[in-house]
Order: structure tokens, then sequence, then C-alpha cells
């Protein structure tokens, strides 16, 4: 089974779109399932993440907010891999 990585992000978010861009471009490399959650209109979810969007998670674990950083994600998505 793959990873699954989750962004929550919201709509017109320069952060959000750079992030989304970053990881769907290491899609195939990685071999990860992709999900984008907008949190837009969810009140728990903008309570949660509203003020640090784009927030990543890998198997539903927090792994990140606001950037990207490629090989933090990578190292990060190995463990995961070894887990399955």
């Amino acid at each position: 089974m793959k990873p699954l990585v989750t962004i929550y992000s919201r709509t017109g978010c320069h952060l959000c779109e750079s992030a989304e861009t970053i990881i769907e471009n290491l899609k195939d490399e990685l071999d990860f399932d992709l999900e984008i959650k907008l949190i837009d209109g969810n009140p728990d979810l903008e309570k949660l993440y509203g003020h640090e969007v784009p927030v990543i998670h890998i198997n539903g674990e927090h792994h990140d907010y606001f950037k990207v950083d490629v090989e933090r994600f990578k190292s990060s998505l190995g463990t995961h891999h070894l887990r399955r």
C-alpha cells in the first residue's frame, strides 16, 4: 500500500499552490497517493489549520506546514515506505 500524503489547503493561498506543485511533481518518483483537502468553510479544519496552511500529513501524521523542504519530505516518506 502506498503512503498517503494529505495537503490541507486554502483557495487562493500562494504557499498552498507552491506546496501542491512541489509535492505533485514528486509523486511519480516517490510512489505515493496524494489528496488535497480544502479547509475553506470547514470550521473544524479552519480551527486546526487556519493559520498554518498548507499543512502536510503523511499517513495521517503531521509532517510539515507553510513550505516543503524536499529533502526532509523525501526522508519522511522513505520512513513511511519502510513501515509497509
